[in-house]
């Protein structure tokens, strides 16, 4: 479809009475013209650093523009979009002109059409914010003033695109899909990054499945016989945001679903879209599938990135088949792929459950040079093989130190490993001091914690503290409570 189609179709000629957009030189009296044109030859002609302070001094009775005169100069100079763009910004910045929405719709038309991005989106999100609508369901003001100005300022549909982002920016759910249905009853789609974004939105909100009807909605036409509509098609990252939905919510035969119809509709899936089916499969507890989907990306000559290869490691790490991960992990450094923080700490967790205490540290001191600190899980893992060597004072000094260093926040898990070894080996002041500690994190004594404690105390024979320390369970909340 030709842009001007899609002009007639969004944009129809307005009536021959009821016209509601004024041209802007129709509507500006001589005087105002005169004002105008003067603006627009210093604009053009004057020096880069004169002009403004020109702008300033102009003679009385002029002490600023009205946003019909800021418009009109705004078109006169779009040409040089970056020099309108200067001009509205100066004339906010000096209180030149008291702009009404129309005149922010024609500066934004303008830097549209010269895909000048992040300037539009800026005074998108202004405008949204300065004529905010009186329904939040409701399109904001500003489309309907940029609807009325399209034609006028010779504009692009880029304009809605960046109208929709903006929603989406702000998290403006319903707006964004009225937007999008209205563009949408005009055979007028945004671009599928917009597309995209908005299902990831809808996804991330209201859940996976209103995600997925978001795809349908947009992408599958339910009239196979239209003919001579320009659709957007969606694309891998389509795909993967659904994947993702589902993922998150453990749906993995939903997670396959997906894939199918990504393969149905002839779109190749890219690097990431098989790392998110091989990590819902490991997350099933299907490594050998997962392993399968690997091989098929060597097969079809996939660029193995970082995320690929961490997942494969992390699900044969978490699977306990440490050798097949070190094996993967070589061929990650054989093919220059970046080690990332992620990799190490995989094979750190990997090794703790081998209960290889001397390689996983060896990866943690890796980890340490590249300047990272350890996420929650590979504390505990590293912990809990510490305490099941007998290494429990080892394991303390190891937490606290990073906690000292790093600022890093243990687990609760981490503290009752802690607690239970210091108990078990009839340290008890000690475990006591770690309690204390775990309370100085926010974590609460549960009933586990107690039990230990009791346990400890009753194998060294201070039934009276066991005691007391029983009476004390008996009065914690239970989680319902």
């Amino acid at each position: 479809m030709s842009l001007f189609s899609i002009r007639t179709l969004l944009f129809p000629a307005p009536h021959p009475i009821r016209q509601s957009f004024i041209p802007f030189s129709s509507a500006t009296s001589p005087p105002d013209q005169n004002l105008v044109s003067l603006a627009v030859s210093i604009l053009k002609h004057h020096r880069s650093k004169s002009r403004w302070s020109h702008l300033r001094s102009l003679p009385k009775p002029y002490t600023g523009f009205t946003p019909s005169q800021a418009s009109e100069i705004t078109l006169q100079v779009r040409n040089k979009p970056r020099l309108a763009h200067t001009f509205f910004l100066f004339t906010i910045r000096h209180s030149l002109c008291s702009h009404s929405i129309s005149s922010y719709a024609t500066i934004i038309h303008v830097l549209s059409r010269s895909r000048l991005k992040p300037q539009a989106s800026a005074l998108i999100k202004s405008a949204i914010c300065k004529f905010p609508g009186q329904h939040s369901s409701d399109p904001p003001p500003i489309f309907e003033a940029l609807v009325r100005s399209y034609r006028q300022c010779d504009s692009a549909p880029f304009v809605f695109d960046l109208l929709i982002d903006a929603c989406l920016d702000s998290k403006r759910t319903d707006q964004s899909i009225e937007l999008l249905r209205i563009l949408k009853s005009k055979n007028l789609y945004p671009d599928v990054s917009t597309c995209n974004s908005l299902i990831k939105l809808v996804s991330k909100t209201r859940g996976c499945f209103a995600g997925y009807d978001m795809y349908r909605e947009i992408f599958i036409c339910r009239d196979e016989n239209v003919k001579g509509v320009k659709r957007v098609a969606p694309n891998a990252h389509t795909y993967n945001v659904l994947m993702v939905g589902f993922h998150r919510e453990g749906l993995v035969d939903k997670v396959e679903e997906v894939w199918r119809e990504m393969v149905a509709m002839n779109c190749d899936p890219n690097a990431y879209s098989y790392s998110v089916l091989m990590s819902a499969l490991i997350d099933d507890g299907r490594v050998e599938g997962a392993m399968r989907i690997w091989e098929e990306t060597g097969e079809r000559g996939v660029e193995r990135d970082p995320v690929s290869y961490n997942t494969v490691i992390g699900g044969l790490c978490g699977a306990g088949e440490i050798e097949r991960a070190k094996e993967i992990f070589r061929e990650m450094v054989m093919s220059g792929v970046e080690i990332t923080c992620t990799t190490l700490e995989h094979l750190i967790i990997g090794h703790c459950k081998m209960e290889n205490l001397e390689s996983a540290l060896l990866l943690y001191q890796d980890l340490c040079r590249n300047r990272a600190k350890p996420e929650g899980e590979t504390v505990n893992a590293l912990v809990g093989v510490f305490c099941s060597k007998g290494r429990v004072f080892e394991a303390l000094e190891f937490v606290r130190s990073l906690v000292k260093k790093h600022g890093v926040v243990p687990m609760e898990k981490t503290y009752e490993t802690l607690i239970n070894a210091l108990c078990r080996e009839g340290e008890m002041e000690e475990a006591l001091r770690v309690q204390v500690e775990m309370v100085g994190k926010g974590y609460e004594a549960n009933k586990e914690i107690y039990n230990t404690f009791i346990d400890g105390f009753l194998r060294q024979g201070k039934e009276e503290m066991a005691e007391r320390l029983k009476k004390e369970m008996l009065q914690l909340k239970s989680p319902n409570e």
